[in-house]
């Protein structure tokens, strides 16, 4: 295993871990810090690894990244009745 991939394991070890954050304060700045780490990061396993490794790893941070699911059902909740 290549030194992008176990940091790329590593990446989404956090990234889930602060997906488990999601309704806490903060979680957008660790989102952020993430996403910086995350481009040069995708970078260095596509040189290293090929494309196509690469292509995947991003798709798994993007997937890991997503808006939580349980967020428009929060919005819904603010609203007055019968709107």
């Amino acid at each position: 295993m290549t030194p992008s991939l176990i940091c790329a394991v590593i990446w989404l070890v956090a990234a889930g871990l602060t997906g488990l954050r999601a309704a806490r304060p903060g979680h957008w700045a660790l989102a952020g810090a993430l996403i910086a780490a995350g481009v040069p990061l995708s970078g260095w396993i596509t040189v290293q690894n090929g494309p196509w490794i690469g292509l995947a790893m991003l798709l798994a941070g993007a997937l890991v990244l997503r808006w939580p699911p349980s967020a428009p059902r929060r919005d819904r909740r603010l609203l007055p009745p019968g709107e």
